[in-house]
This record gives structure tokens, C-alpha cells and sequence, in this order.
């Protein structure tokens, strides 16, 4: 599935205060991320298990019937193998949301400078790429450099407040900006560094598949690459010393939840990051001592996104008018087990607790099971029942598709539910299941009517709110978008976008926020639905260093890049 959640903690940070000219202290989307499973027809033939005692650490982590062979870490996510983002590449900087601070990688240390308009980072020295050539700031400089010139790899809009670029020497990356921009921080530094040798000569670095990877990361090998597994060896040049522990990873193909949960059951999984029904039964029963899990409530927002270019879904009130008939009660009930919670009118999950505010909270009583109300909202809108009983405006008919990925079952059954309530409203919306690629591609080019997704889980609100309201994040339809999927742009979102951006005093960035979710609770961009649990489940038969309830180091979920770099490089043999 995607992302997770489920003890229920609650944790804070300010990206802003932790950044505004210091420099990063040593101590994480799931873009969502992340891949799922589900009511998926039978898989194709099992993948061929692992050699006996070898160190390769079996990782079920986006589910496909078959492997496509890209590792290109300047891609959207969801268009990679697992880990190309953070794992065979890195980035400058790794944001824990378990601890609210910033650990350095690829960069040792940043500083903010010049009214906060200069960032500053100091790249780390005797790294190597995997080829044995040293990486150096200039990679850094070449890497941004090519999302300038290519605008369809700027997957978070850092050329719209970047100004230039330049290595001042081997170790030393200067970034000046346009406007004082300190949320900036997470979208440069949590960027993939690319080596300029190997990448200079791409001809179109969009479409590259880079199937043979030379990067920094831990795993950069390639042993084996079928439709159904592919193996990642350990980097002969890794920068850690003594890392990582293990002899590689192994990614067996499953299509959807029912097969990952059954080898996850069955003990052929040591890591995953899926939705299982009754874990405790089915899972940790069945081998109490090494069997586990954590799902946090820290993985996003699990939300329906209404295609703001299509009608009805420019109308608030349509918008707002659907949420009310929803029985978000029934779908955490039924869908997904009671892992989770449903969302409140800000959109966020518990990462984000220290920002909410109860006012916003309080204005949206969209986000509530009211039926009368909804119907009440499409009249005022102009759509009556016809004779069918379905609603009707200048004779066209609200009958429209939501999308969601074939075999992710809790996600499926949610779509199930939400069309049966809506046809209370006079809506007919059917569900319509797709395989992931086909599914994820129609999310990021916006030619869908309503579609399942995720939401990015980053240092603060202000990432959350400007990857769903931002005007300038809004592309045309047929053209990718990494993050405003749903083509909505508010333009008073982003005169507060732009005071939150210079702002350093903690409760300036506060009221800002408030003023931004209640912007978010009175205009309905997207629908929120739950809170997105932070899916982990490991075993410690053959591994052992995984994130725990006990020892939050990181996320357990292997959903969310870069967060879950931090787990590959301590997960080690038993």
C-alpha cells in the first residue's frame, strides 16, 4: 500500500526554526508514496527464492506484476524502482520526522546567510561514486543545473525561487535565491545528486532509464534484473564505513496486497511497507518473536482528488458536497481495519499536531457524514435529480470515475464504499481500477475525473498546503505534475505561502499556518479522507535494526524517500 500509520503518537517540528541559519546537526512521500497491493488476479509465476544464508534482505515495497528496469533518480518516484531515490542515490540532507531534525548525508552541514536569500552547504569530503570517481560540490551544481534545463525533472518547483547555482570550491555548493525562501531547505536538500561524468553525455535525461547506476548509495549494484526479481548489491565505495552490513537487496514482484501479505505471512518477507489485515492475528501470531510491525500515524493523508479542470469539480460546493457524503467511519471501519483515523478539515496527520488549528478544524464541517447538507449544497449548485434519480445540470449527468491502483485492497474497498454513499446524493461514481503504472500517470498528468492519491509528508505544513493550493505549482493537463495533481491553484494560499517563506519567528509561522489551513478548510481543494497509516511490518529471523515503537531512530515504512535511507544503512544479519 502507500504510506502509514496506527499507535498513535503525535510529533512536532519546525523545519524553519531547525533551519533558519544553522547549520545541520547529526542525528525522511510515501510521493508517495508508495506501492501497495490488493484484489489483484493471481500473480505470475512466484519469483525465485533466495540463495540459502545469503545476506539479501527480501524487501516488498511497490507492488507491480512485473519489473520495469529505470533508475532514474531525477524521476517522479512512483516512475523508479525501489530504492533508486534513497538508497542507490542520495541526498544532501535527510529530514527525520520521528526526531524533527535534519541529518546531514551527502552534505555535512548548511547555513543560511543574506537574509536568509543564501543557502550555503558543505559537501562531505572522500566520497566516492560507485565507479571509484570522487563526488564533489560540482555534482551537486551539475544535478540542479539539469533541472533548470529540463523542466519536467523540477518535480518540486526549486528553479521558481532558486536564482543560481555555483561551487565556490570541491566542497562548497552557494544557492542564491530569488526571495528569502527558508522552506527551500527540504526541496534542495532531499534532492538526488547525480554524477556529472556519467550524466553530462545523457542525451534526454527525462526519458533516461539509467539501468546500470553509478551513484553514492549503499546499493548500487545490479546482480540480477527478471520480470519478476531483481537484486541490488552493496556499493564497493560506499562512504560509511562498515555499511551496510548486508549483501544487498531482493525485490520479488508482487501484484497487490493479498499476494505480499501472504509471503509477508509466510515469513518470505524481512521488510515491508504494506497494508495487513489483522496483523496481530495473521502476522505476529504466527511467530511472536520475530514477527512485527509499527504503523505510526505519520504517512500523510490518504485523499480523494477532484480534477479542479473538470465540472463539477470546480464548484466548492460539489467539492464539499461529496466529502459530506462520505462515511469516513465506515471506510476506517471496514477498508482499513481501524489502523487509522479520519482526517479532520485541515488534511493533516499526526506528524503535523503542533500546527493544527482547532479553529479550521472547527469550520470544516464538510469533512463530516452529513447527507442532507450535501444534498442541500447540489441544489444550491444547480444539480437536480433527473427522472433516474441521478443528477443533472445543462443536461449533463454527474456520473464520473475514481481511480485507484488494481490490488490495493484497502484503498479499493475505501473507492468501493465512497460509491455507495454517493449514490444517496444522486452521483453515480464507479470505480475504476487500474495497474499502478497506468494509474500513476494519469494522476500526474491530470486526466482523470476523481482519483485516490496520497500527500507528501515533509518538514512542515507549509510543503503539505503548497503541494495542494499553489497556483504555481498548477500545470496543464497532459503535463506531469510531481505534486498539485489535481490542478488547483489559490492565489491568496500563496500570498500566505510567501510570508511563511520569510518568516523565522516560530509564531509568526503559526498564525501564517492557521490563516493557510483555514483557506484549505473553507475552499475544499481535495477531500481528505484518513489519515495514511506509516505501514511497516519487519521480521528479525535474519535481520535485525529496524525502527521500533521503542527506538523511534526513523520511520519503519520503506514508503517514504529519504526517511527510509536511514533504516538501510542499520538494518544488518542476525
Amino acid at each position: 500500500m502507500k504510506t502509514g500509520l496506527m499507535p498513535r503518537r503525535i510529533f512536532f517540528l519546525s523545519a524553519l526554526m531547525l533551519s533558519a541559519g544553522a547549520a545541520a546537526g547529526c542525528s525522511s512521500k510515501e510521493k508517495a508514496e508508495a506501492a501497495r497491493g490488493a484484489l489483484a488476479g493471481s500473480a505470475a509465476s512466484a519469483p525465485t527464492p533466495a540463495a540459502k544464508g545469503a545476506s539479501m534482505v527480501t524487501i516488498s515495497r511497490e507492488q507491480q506484476a512485473s519489473w520495469v528496469r529505470s533508475f532514474n533518480p531525477l524521476l517522479a518516484e512512483g516512475s523508479v524502482r525501489f530504492p533508486t531515490l534513497a538508497g542507490i542515490y542520495e541526498p544532501m540532507l535527510i529530514f527525520n520526522t520521528m526526531k524533527g531534525e535534519y541529518t546531514p548525508w551527502l552534505a555535512t552541514k548548511y547555513a543560511w546567510s543574506d537574509g536568509n536569500k543564501k543557502l550555503t552547504f558543505t559537501t562531505r569530503s572522500g566520497v566516492q561514486w560507485s565507479d571509484g570517481q570522487a563526488f564533489s560540490a560540482k555534482d551537486v551544481v551539475f544535478t540542479f543545473e539539469l533541472l533548470k534545463k529540463h523542466a519536467a525533472l523540477d518535480l518540486s518547483g526549486v528553479w521558481k525561487f532558486v536564482e543560481s547555482v555555483k561551487a565556490t570550491d570541491d566542497a562548497t555548493v552557494e544557492f542564491a535565491l530569488k526571495r528569502p525562501y527558508v522552506p527551500g531547505l527540504s526541496y534542495i536538500g532531499h534532492q538526488p545528486i547525480v554524477p556529472e561524468h556519467k550524466w553530462k553525455d545523457v542525451a534526454d535525461p527525462v526519458t533516461y532509464a539509467n539501468e546500470n547506476p553509478v551513484a553514492t548509495g549503499p546499493f548500487t549494484e545490479i546482480k540480477t534484473f527478471q520480470n519478476q526479481v531483481y537484486e541490488l548489491g552493496r556499493n564497493p565505495n560506499y562512504w560509511q564505513k562498515g555499511k551496510p552490513a548486508v549483501d544487498g537487496l531482493r525485490f520479488p514482484a508482487y501484484p497487490g496486497n493479498d499476494q505480499v501479505n501472504l509471503a509477508i505471512i509466510n515469513g518470505e518477507v524481512d521488510w515491508a511497507g504494506a497494508f495487513v489485515p489483522e496483523i496481530e492475528k495473521v502476522y505476529v501470531a504466527k511467530d511472536p518473536a520475530n514477527h512485527h510491525y509499527w504503523f505510526p500515524l505519520v504517512g500523510g493523508m490518504a485523499t480523494l482528488y477532484p480534477n479542479s479542470t473538470k465540472k463539477p469539480f470546480d464548484d466548492v460546493r460539489v467539492r464539499k458536497a461529496i466529502s459530506m457524503g462520505i462515511d469516513r467511519a465506515q471506510i476506517v471501519k471496514i477498508a482499513s481495519n481501524d489502523y487509522t483515523q479520519p482526517a479532520d478539515a485541515t488534511g493533516l496527520d499526526d506528524s503535523y499536531e503542533r500546527w493544527r488549528n482547532p479553529k479550521a478544524v472547527a469550520a470544516g464541517d464538510w469533512v463530516k457524514l452529513d447527507v442532507a447538507r450535501a444534498k442541500q449544497l447540489l441544489d444550491e449548485a444547480g444539480y437536480a435529480p433527473g427522472p433516474d434519480g441521478i443528477r443533472v445540470k445543462d443536461g449533463k449527468p454527474m456520473r464520473f470515475e475514481i481511480n485507484v491502483v488494481t490490488g490495493w485492497s484497502d484503498w479499493v474497498r475505501a473507492v468501493q464504499i465512497m460509491t455507495q454513499n454517493l449514490k444517496q446524493l444522486g452521483i453515480d461514481a464507479s470505480l475504476k481500477a487500474y495497474d499502478f503504472s497506468a494509474f500513476f500517470e494519469a494522476l500526474q498528468k491530470g486526466t482523470f475525473d476523481m482519483s485516490m492519491g496520497w500527500t507528501t509528508v515533509e518538514p512542515t505544513p507549509y510543503n503539505y498546503y503548497r503541494d495542494l493550493m499553489s497556483a504555481e505549482l498548477v500545470k496543464p493537463v497532459g503535463e506531469a505534475s510531481a505534486r498539485n495533481w489535481h490542478r488547483y491553484g489559490d492565489k491568496e494560499a500563496d500570498k500566505l505561502f510567501q510570508q511563511f517563506e520569510a518568516a523565522t519567528e516560530s509564531a509568526e509561522q503559526k498564525r501564517i499556518l492557521d490563516e493557510v489551513q483555514m483557506l484549505y478548510a473553507q475552499n475544499a481543494p481535495v477531500i481528505p479522507l484518513f489519515k495514511n497509516p506509516s505501514w511497516g511490518e519487519y521480521s528479525t529471523k535474519r535481520f535485525t535494526g529496524f525502527p521500533t515503537k521503542e527506538n523511534p531512530y526513523a520511520k519503519l515504512s520503506p514508503n517514504n524517500p529519504p526517511e527510509y535511507l536511514l533504516v538501510l544503512t542499520e538494518i544488518r544479519p542476525k
